[in-house]
């Protein structure tokens, strides 16, 4: 749905990845299914915003003009309309075991190249003829960390994202829809802090070797080719994740806007929160490991912090030793909760993150693009699903909206 906030103009929506859906016809289904419901209580009087999620099963189904085609009836008759898409799931995101699976194929391989490229194509088609009003689309930041330490990884992973700005630069060119790419930061990946995306940014996707390749790639001249990748490849915040990494948002808005980084999507999400882990806090974890998605851990402690892979490693490394080690622990967890929940069984979540980083966007802007993403729904334990999908979903929108009016 379009804001009018002080710092300026913005849409909100919620991502459709929380959605069961890999083919078109079942992600069809689905969107069918539950965006008529959610509009219908979160934005009766005016157009809603879609956040899509499409796989590369999806896509391939969208290569049908006709589906197409009824998918832009679909959210014409519905009054909804497409301003960004989520681009890091490649293949199954639900019902199976998901984990690191989620972040291949990685930026070296063709796959997520064209996968991305189609992406931009399909937003291109979608979005609303509105002045102004830009594409974007997130996307796994590089690859997982053990695959991205290889040797020569990290510069074929920049050699793709170049070579995709050459196409978002090229179709802008030739439809007049700009389009954003948009890496998204996570524990465990290639870049997992805003710190290390920044300098990544700086040195592989905007210095001066990256500067000459894009201008070899594109044949446009150098002097413009700076700015072109600045204007197409960007930053996907999602405020989860940087609390995950005790992250605060003032010190993380300063690192981007010093290097000139956009935020092309704020992502609005939650995490568990564990101010200090005992006996007890170990065992009510436990519930939360779903064995469907990476639960990564990041603990506070005397030796500063100290990351795990998966909540199962954190929770070993804690009954092996940890709880008798002397000294306050505190937990973040990888876990998307309702962003509307301050606190549940027993524990706390990191919305005073997202709480800031609201605050910040509605009085200095951060994004123009703000998506709700709590796509761990079919996961949660029963009671934080009481009241079910479509009516949290909206409740969720509604609880952003009351924040950034405030």
């Amino acid at each position: 749905m379009r804001l009018l906030l002080p710092s300026g103009p913005a849409h909100l929506t919620y991502c459709t990845n929380v959605h069961r859906g890999e083919g078109w016809a079942e992600t069809f289904d689905a969107l069918r299914c539950h965006l008529p419901a959610v509009k219908r209580l979160a934005s009766p009087g005016a157009p809603m915003g879609v956040g899509l999620r499409l796989s590369a099963a999806a896509v391939a189904g969208l290569d049908d003009p006709a589906e197409l085609d009824a998918l832009r009836d679909f959210l014409r008759r519905e009054d909804l309309y497409v301003f960004t898409v989520n681009g890091f799931p490649y293949g199954r995101f639900h019902g199976g075991t998901v984990k690191e699976r989620v972040y291949a194929p990685d930026w070296r391989a063709p796959e997520r190249l064209a996968y991305t490229d189609r992406l931009a194509e399909l937003l291109a088609a979608l979005l609303p003829d509105e002045p102004g009003l830009i594409g974007s689309i997130s996307t796994v930041p590089g690859g997982f960390r053990p695959a991205a330490s290889a040797l020569g990884a990290r510069g074929a992973m920049a050699d793709a994202l170049l070579r995709h700005a050459v196409h978002l630069a090229a179709l802008e060119d030739r439809t007049g829809r700009r389009i954003a790419l948009a890496l998204e930061p996570e524990p465990m990946c290639l870049l997992e802090t805003t710190a290390e995306a920044v300098v990544f940014f700086e040195r592989d996707l905007f210095g001066a070797g990256a500067v000459a390749r894009f201008a070899a790639l594109s044949g446009r001249p150098r002097a413009a080719s700076e700015a072109l990748l600045r204007r197409h490849l960007a930053l996907c915040l999602d405020v989860c994740h940087a609390a995950v990494e005790f992250e605060a948002p003032e010190e993380s808005l300063a690192l981007l806007r010093r290097a000139g980084v956009s935020v092309a999507k704020l992502q609005l999400s939650s995490a568990l929160a564990v101010p200090r882990m005992d006996a007890a806090a170990a065992e009510r974890l436990r519930r939360f490991d779903d064995g469907v998605y990476l639960h990564q851990v990041v603990e506070r402690g005397p030796d500063g912090l100290v990351r795990f892979l998966d909540l199962p490693d954190a929770l070993d490394a804690w009954r092996d030793g940890g709880a008798a080690v002397p000294g306050a622990r505190e937990w973040r967890v990888h876990c998307h909760v309702p962003v509307f929940r301050g606190a549940l069984d027993g524990f706390a979540t990191t919305q005073p993150a997202l709480l800031d980083m609201l605050a910040r966007q509605r009085d200095d802007g951060v994004s123009a693009h703000l998506e709700v993403e709590t796509y761990t729904w079919d996961v949660l334990p029963p009671e934080l699903r009481a009241g079910g999908l479509d009516a949290s979903i909206a409740r969720e929108i509604a609880w952003v909206r009351e924040k950034l009016a405030a």
